[in-house]
């Protein structure tokens, strides 16, 4: 029983960090797919999206007739795949992005790329937030008879914090929602 317990607890561990770390997962040209057809601009398909450490980058193809190569962004530039970091050609591949920076994609079979098919995909730096000013506490007025110091502002001080990004509120969610899930299950463990 307390076996039992035990193994229960720890696959409840393990089951509650996978959930913490897993993004989300997008699809290269939503239900177009990556492909060769003309139809899809992938430039503006990434450019609407916040991409963040974590996430998955998912492309689906018809493997005879097509491949995703990952390149520098010089040979995103040129559609030169001769140099790669990478080279897929499943017809469903998934990339997990592991870091912020750009990561570059393309088609190396021949006219794909220099017919669109490629996409930037660009992880961006969380923003940080500027800690907020603390006040200045009142003088006590003094006997002398000099001025009073005068306060300088700087422009920083004056300036609202930045939001924070999409992609923070929807990592929030994620945990809160696994953090519920796990104390669901922490309390029907602790029951049986």
């Amino acid at each position: 029983m307390v076996l039992s317990k035990l193994t229960m607890f720890l696959s409840l561990m393990i089951f509650v960090s996978c959930g913490v770390s897993m993004g989300e997962v997008y699809k290269v040209g939503d239900s177009t797919g990556w492909t060769n057809n003309g139809h899809i601009d992938y430039k503006s398909w990434s450019s609407n999206k916040i991409f963040s450490v974590g996430d998955s980058i998912v492309f689906e193809y018809k493997q005879q007739m097509d491949n995703v190569v990952r390149v520098t962004h010089k040979n995103f530039n040129a559609c030169n795949a001769t140099t790669t970091y990478a080279t897929y050609n499943t017809g469903n591949d998934t990339f997990v992005i592991k870091r912020q920076g750009h990561f570059y994609f393309i088609s190396s079979f021949p006219g794909h790329c220099q017919n669109g098919q490629r996409v930037d995909i660009r992880v961006p730096k969380p923003t940080q937030l500027s800690p907020s000013p603390s006040p200045t506490p009142p003088r006590a007025p003094s006997s002398s008879s000099s001025p009073p110091p005068t306060e300088t502002i700087t422009p920083s001080s004056t300036q609202a914090p930045a939001p924070a990004p999409s992609g923070s509120s929807k990592m929030l969610f994620s945990i809160n929602l696994w953090l519920s899930l796990s104390m669901l299950l922490i309390i029907v463990v602790a029951i049986v």
